[in-house]
């Protein structure tokens, strides 16, 4: 079973505690509130009495930290820090479960094993029994945490925990698409295209932030224009009622670009193709981005995010340089009479390759930093 080579990503601000509060100040949050305060998710505990080692010692305490998505699981180990390392990117058909997968992962180190873990799932967190929503994988969090002998265990869904993760990105991890000021204070909206379609939003508060999860992606599409209705009716027939996500995913757009084109082709390959200034693929993809555009324009007026809109995902980064010249912006404003309002909304792409990592990287921290 092939695993994927380890890399340190350069993290810059989140190295310290003094750099993270201050990445998170332009965000208008406060971290110190934020760390005193449980993340929205499940815990389990069991008593421990450790002895503290040096931070530099080989037995120093980690956290195990994975992002699991529907196709791929990014995992790592983390620090009191919570700065990821040891990350490894793994295919989650080359596992038959994600007991598997951390199992093998965890038998390949060295060392003092990871003590607690901090996982981010690809699906809705209601309970003990977690189920990813576009896989046919499912786990018990307090059987978990026994198999894998962990102290903690917290789990969340991948957006809460990118949502997390989003102050400490800097300038260089962020495009901004068009023109806007954020507003201090105001919610914030995360939202982005991978295997399904994430949804978080970011409520600042006076200590800290709250985050809350969506599944937004399961809401109902509908058609504007004559070639989205063409688009639906395609996906009525094929799929019975069609939900966002069945178009804006890496899936989607795959279905999406076989009823344009009548070509078969895998996300990648349509994306390579755009960015290589190949029309038909090109063409799917806009389309792709105006839908995007509606989407996330009726998600910042229902939550009024004059805090901004962060686009987050697999898919939505690896597009990130077709946004600027598609009808994407446009698409976003055009919600009238509220074309104005939702141009003063700031929207950036997140372009960092393991966000999900930093913000499951912080809720480990937190977790370390507990004991």
């Amino acid at each position: 079973m092939a695993t994927g080579a380890c890399v340190r990503p350069a993290l810059g601000a989140v190295e310290h505690a003094s750099d993270r509060l201050r990445q998170a100040g332009r965000f208008g949050l406060k971290l110190q509130g934020a760390e005193r305060s449980r993340p929205r998710s499940r815990l389990h505990r069991r008593p421990m009495r450790e002895a503290p080692y040096p931070s530099d010692s080989p037995m120093a305490p980690t956290v195990l930290l994975a992002d699991i998505g529907g196709t791929t699981t990014r995992i790592a180990r983390a620090g009191v820090d919570g700065v990821p390392f040891d990350i490894r990117l793994e295919a989650n058909d080359s596992y038959g479960s994600i007991e598997d997968l951390l199992k093998t992962y965890l038998d390949s180190l060295g060392g003092e094993p990871p003590r607690c873990a901090a996982l981010a799932v690809a699906g809705p967190i209601d309970g003990d029994t977690v189920r990813l929503t576009n896989r046919n994988w499912r786990f018990s969090s307090e059987a978990l945490a026994r198999e894998l002998s962990f102290l903690h265990l917290t789990v969340l869904n991948d957006f809460e925990a990118l949502a997390h993760g989003l102050p400490l990105l800097t300038r260089d991890d962020l495009m901004e698409v068009g023109t806007g000021r954020r507003v201090a204070g105001a919610p914030m909206l995360l939202s982005g295209p991978g295997t399904g379609l994430g949804t978080a939003l970011i409520l600042p508060r006076e200590d800290g932030y709250e985050v809350l999860p969506s599944e937004a992606g399961h809401m109902r599409l509908g058609a504007v224009t004559t070639d989205e209705a063409r688009i639906v009716a395609h996906l009525v027939r094929d799929l019975g009622p069609v939900s966002v996500e069945h178009v804006l995913s890496g899936p989607g757009l795959v279905r999406l670009h076989r009823i344009l084109s009548g070509e078969q082709l895998s996300s990648h390959a349509i994306i390579k193709a755009a960015l290589d200034g190949q029309w038909q693929e090109k063409e799917s993809c806009h389309i792709f981005l105006r839908l995007l555009g509606r989407v996330l324009g009726d998600l910042a007026l229902a939550f009024d995010a004059k805090g901004g809109v962060y686009v987050g995902g697999g898919i939505g980064r690896a597009m990130a340089p077709l946004f600027t010249e598609s009808p994407f912006r446009a698409a976003f404003e055009e919600h009238p009479p509220y074309l104005d309002r939702l141009s003063l909304i700031p929207i950036h792409v997140v372009t960092h390759a393991t966000p999900g990592l930093i913000g499951i990287g912080e809720i480990g921290r937190r977790l370390l930093v507990s004991e």
